[in-house]
């Protein structure tokens, strides 16, 4: 094993032949995208993210149509205005996006709508793929390394799940890769054409999520790295001023015009709900080490666990040992000696990037919830810093010293527990999105939240309305929230049974574990079918037998009487 890896990166290949390769690739992810895009359900965020789309869509309406049009239209009519909609600071860009492809692309149904979603947020990722690759092809000198980062960020088996639904984090992630690709392509090369779009790269991430604006620091940072370290570039202040000034410019430009909601309000309005777009008051709990953990209360180590225990352990350890060597080299060289050149200023942005907002989130008490996927954004650094590992443990295997085994070993180690993510991944598809890395599924169920995408339901839905021929199947959960949202991409003739009923009226009951790592009573009924997801128990159903006792279950506090499940994409406001 250790001599193929050898041979495939010491051994010649030409340009055409690596273009063919790296196509390849890239061919194959997107034909497995199509492929793959059917099978997820409908995460808990996606209607409400749609219905923000709809409404700064009916904004940019309002401003062309007469009010009395936008009245008639029966999408704009329900959908609320952007000054009383309480989520309208989320960035939009791509909710716009999806909707408008939806409307030119498919007949309307809610089913149409999330499959063309779906693709588009996959589309995204494969974006942020191509951009860590051209990052690692461009900091290692070699394109078979960049290659090697992009295949481990595929190779993440909740990155990947998750790359199908989370219009949110993976595309925030993936847009702030290619953002940070024209920042290094901008310092290895300063002009005007690449500022504006460093700029306009860096508009789209914060047309996604505020907390975008932080790609000015780095940008600042690089700038001042190259002013002060990078002895063969006189450029003229006049020229560093265009330079900065352009890019500033783009940015607020492509931000305005990326995001109506910032039309609608004033400046004064806009500071004054800042910090409510910044520090999210989400006020539930998250299931973390056995208990239930306020989200304003998290402890310090919150993110590191949730990131040590959901990445592959290879990406990881090598990620660790790529840091290791770069702050030994550093030591070793001092720090003007070892940001003298390109590669060593790029590895310092490397580690901020990785670093660096790990240490806020900590430092401010920033809530987060729902493992670590707000950081999602910082793990394109993290994987260029393990292939910075995987280059060490190769340097060492090639040489002959007393660590050269260990080096082997280590290096034949990582690649089977690798081949075996990959095969864990297909196995527990399309619920990869509760991979835990090393730990069993019974201690994982006893520790940490599992499918709070709520995903499963739709599995869930499909199973009742398959073996149950009833014209009606009345079905109930403790939120009705996952039912809702999963019967949207349900076939029409399968939704169009379905019947949410509150409390004991139900024949079937469908539970999730986010909240409820313990086993649910028997007073629900028997349980007739269960997904499990690498060992973990991910759904259950419920079904209620004529001599099951009453539920001792609540209703949600917002059910009335027997509702059927949407119908439409736009019903979804």
């Amino acid at each position: 094993m250790f001599f193929l890896l050898r041979a495939l990166l010491l051994m010649p290949v030409s340009t055409k032949a690596s273009r063919l390769i790296v196509g390849a690739f890239f061919g194959l992810l997107i034909a497995l995208g199509l492929v793959l895009v059917r099978d997820y359900g409908v995460s808990w965020d996606e209607p409400n993210n749609h219905l923000n789309g709809l409404v700064n869509l009916k904004y940019i309406a309002s401003l062309v149509l007469p009010a009395e049009q936008i009245q008639q239209n029966p999408t704009f009519a329900t959908t609320p205005d952007i000054r009383n909609f309480p989520d309208a600071h989320h960035g939009p860009v791509f909710e716009i996006s999806a909707i408008v492809l939806s409307y030119l692309l498919t007949d309307h149904d809610s089913r149409s709508y999330y499959l063309v979603r779906h693709a588009l947020v996959f589309s995204v990722f494969v974006v942020g793929v191509w951009a860590l690759y051209q990052i690692g092809k461009h900091r290692f000198q070699d394109w078979r390394w960049g290659l090697l980062g992009a295949v481990l960020l595929v190779l993440s088996p909740r990155f990947f799940a998750e790359a199908f639904y989370n219009g949110k984090d993976i595309v925030y992630m993936s847009f702030f890769a290619l953002a940070m690709f024209t920042l290094l392509r901008l310092l290895a090369q300063p002009s005007v054409s690449r500022a504006m779009l460093h700029g306009l790269a860096t508009a789209l991430v914060v047309d996604v999520r505020i907390h975008g604006v932080q790609l000015l620091l780095f940008t600042a940072v690089g700038m001042l790295l190259e002013s002060l370290f990078n002895a063969t570039r006189t450029a003229a202040i006049s020229s560093i001023w265009k330079i900065a000034g352009t890019y500033v410019g783009s940015v607020a430009v492509g931000v305005i015009a990326g995001w109506p909601y910032l039309w609608a309000w004033s400046v004064p309005e806009l500071l004054s709900v800042a910090s409510h777009a910044v520090r999210y008051p989400w006020g539930f709990t998250n299931f973390y080490l056995g208990e239930q953990v306020l989200a304003k209360d998290l402890p310090w180590h919150y993110i590191p666990v949730w990131m040590l225990v959901t990445i592959p352990l290879p990406y990881s350890l090598a990620a660790s040992g790529g840091l290791l060597s770069w702050l030994r080299r550093l030591w070793q060289q001092g720090i003007a000696s070892g940001l003298s050149t390109f590669e060593g200023r790029t590895d310092l942005l490397l580690a901020l990037w990785l670093l660096a907002p790990i240490v806020v989130v900590i430092s401010t008490h920033t809530v987060v919830y729902e493992g670590w996927r707000h950081l999602y954004y910082i793990y394109p650094a993290l994987l260029l810093w393990a292939v910075q590992g995987f280059m060490t443990l190769a340097r060492l295997a090639w040489q002959r010293s007393s660590v050269q085994l260990a080096a082997r070993t280590a290096l034949g180690l990582a690649t089977l527990e690798t081949v075996h993510t990959s095969v864990r991944m297909v196995q527990m598809h399309p619920h990869a999105n509760v991979y835990f890395s090393f730990l069993t599924g019974p201690t994982a169920e006893k520790l940490f939240e599992r499918d709070y995408w709520c995903l499963a339901y739709r599995q869930g839905l499909e199973w009742v309305a398959t073996h149950d021929t009833a014209s009606t199947l009345t079905v109930n959960a403790f939120w009705h929230y996952p039912l809702y949202n999963n019967s949207l991409i349900l076939k029409p003739e399968q939704r169009r049974r379905l019947r949410y009923t509150p409390g004991n009226t139900a024949r079937y009951y469908l539970a999730g574990y986010r909240w409820h790592p313990q086993s649910y009573l028997d007073s629900l009924g028997a349980e007739v079918y269960v997904i499990r997801a690498g060992g973990i128990k991910v759904l259950s159903v419920f079904k209620r037998l004529p001599q099951t006792p009453n539920w001792k279950m609540n209703p949600p506090a917002n059910s009335v009487g027997s509702q059927r499940l949407p119908s439409s994409a736009y019903d979804s406001r």
